[in-house]
């Protein structure tokens, strides 16, 4: 199956976060597609189609989505995940603020802060205030991840 991944903007350019995110997002090694939601963004959806990588982009313009609350992001992710393996954010407020609640709505655990992907269920993350390096493995069939971006390099 392929992989979502919600792309970081301000509705009028995309984050630098994503450039990042979609390096993990490619690791995982299916198909990437980029969820753009937002008011009057079409412009970041044509930002994020040429992204590396970027098989399909997904475009949700909304009125109420410009301002990336949790609660409508949520609702609009959690039944697209029928056809998806896997949803990645950067860190950013944004998706620190919306991956739980589509976590905890899949009934699957989130994987926060990713610094490397070691297989598509397997990963690595800081702990202990970054002093210990955690090897997570999931066995959950939709995976909710969050990707420090300071470790992966922008695509």
């Amino acid at each position: 199956m392929s992989v979502l991944l919600l792309a970081d903007h301000n509705n009028q350019a995309l984050g630098s976060s994503t450039y990042k995110a979609m390096s993990a997002a490619k690791a995982l090694g299916s198909d990437v597609h980029v969820l753009v939601a937002g008011a009057n963004c079409k412009a970041v959806a044509e930002q994020a189609a040429k992204l590396d990588g970027a098989a399909k982009v997904l475009l949700a313009d909304a009125p109420q989505l410009a301002n990336a609350l949790a609660e409508e992001l949520a609702g609009l992710i959690v039944p697209m995940m029928a056809n998806y393996s896997a949803l990645l954010a950067p860190s950013t407020a944004t998706g620190k603020n919306v991956l739980p609640r589509v976590a905890a709505t899949l009934d699957v655990m989130q994987i926060s802060d990713i610094i490397k992907v070691v297989s598509p269920d397997t990963f690595e993350r800081p702990i202990y205030a970054g002093n210990a390096i955690q090897t997570v493995q999931s066995a959950d069939a939709k995976k909710v991840i969050t990707v420090r971006t300071a470790s992966f390099p922008a695509v």
